[in-house]
């Protein structure tokens, strides 16, 4: 689509709009219950659906398309990646009440690292585009090593921080306990972090690492940033309350990252082919209605078998001793 920078800047305005509403609405802290958890769930998803409709007004059926296949894609692997979030909870003690501002703030500050991503990865395509091998080859990979992980059981392993962490950790020093919502206070006349921020940077920077394999994933669905970044934006600030609501259902979801590798590969061979057809090769083009159809079929299959596998499991008698 040729998007003006009007539009651009009217998108980030509204954008920017919803997530201060959000904001306001969540400041003050609190134990988020299923119920509300799974209105603000909905909000998210209805505005996601009307701003694609939108987009079958300003640019047809292809760009609609486009967003909702990434926004679904980019969503299942948001899923993903709560997995990970409930270690970091795990490791830092949060509580209970403080959880929603810690997904709130790591949430906002993993959308507006990925808009670096987003803009790399659009002035990388347009000027190279043999890089589609490349994203192509990698997500082949990632959908490969989820496989393995899965295998190893990797959602079970322990939280471990990153080396900028560490090195923020060392450098400011860290608080002993939790001081409310506060970030820095100062102790003995030294300032130092507490470990409300130090989870806020680990959620925050543990979702830009999972952009290595989302960013890629989406530009095998769209070359379009100004899609990319909207799909992006809408899968990430609808995560907060999608935490809080299906939490208690992940450890059910045992066959996702099996769906997740299905997707990501099928997504890296989409993107090789395209590579292919743009080097002047005549190989097959895969369509975005057939794209779209066989990421929602994977998924839904996805979930019903973890669901079955998970309730055979439970209904298996326990073994006597």
């Amino acid at each position: 689509m040729n998007v003006s920078l009007t539009v651009w800047l009217l998108t980030i305005a509204a954008l920017c709009a919803l997530v201060g509403v959000d904001f306001l609405i969540g400041r003050k802290p609190h134990d988020v219950s299923v119920k509300e958890a799974g209105v603000w769930t909905v909000v998210w998803v209805v505005l996601a659906c009307l701003f694609g409709l939108g987009l079958f007004f300003y640019g047809g059926s292809g760009p609609t398309g486009e967003f909702f296949a990434g926004y679904i894609t980019e969503k299942s692997l948001s899923v993903d990646n709560l997995f990970v979030f409930v270690l970091i909870m795990g490791k830092f003690a949060v509580p209970s009440q403080y959880q929603q501002r810690v997904l709130m703030v790591g949430v906002l500050v993993a959308l507006v690292l990925r808009a670096g991503f987003i803009a790399a990865g659009a002035a990388i395509i347009s000027t190279f585009s043999w890089v589609f091998y490349i994203f192509g080859a990698f997500l082949i990979w990632t959908a490969w090593k989820l496989v393995q992980d899965a295998r190893k059981g990797g959602h079970e392993e322990e939280y471990e921080e990153n080396k900028l962490l560490k090195i923020a950790e060392r450098r400011f020093g860290v608080a002993d306990r939790y001081h409310g919502t506060k970030l820095f206070i100062t102790e003995n006349g030294k300032r130092m972090m507490t470990p409300m921020l130090v989870v806020m940077l680990a959620i925050g920077s543990t979702d830009v690492l999972f952009a290595l394999d989302s960013i890629p994933a989406i530009y095998g669905l769209t070359q379009d940033p100004y899609i990319v970044f909207t799909a992006n934006a809408f899968a990430l600030m609808g995560l907060r309350q999608l935490y809080f609501l299906i939490g208690g259902l992940l450890k059910k979801l045992v066959h996702l990252s099996y769906g997740l590798s299905i997707i990501l590969g099928f997504i890296g061979v989409k993107l090789v082919l395209h590579a292919l057809h743009e080097s002047g090769v005549h190989v097959p083009q895969i369509s975005i209605p057939f794209s779209l159809g066989f990421i929602v079929l994977v998924l839904a299959v996805t979930t019903f078998t973890s669901l079955r596998a998970t309730r055979t499991r439970g209904a298996e008698p326990a073994v006597k001793s």
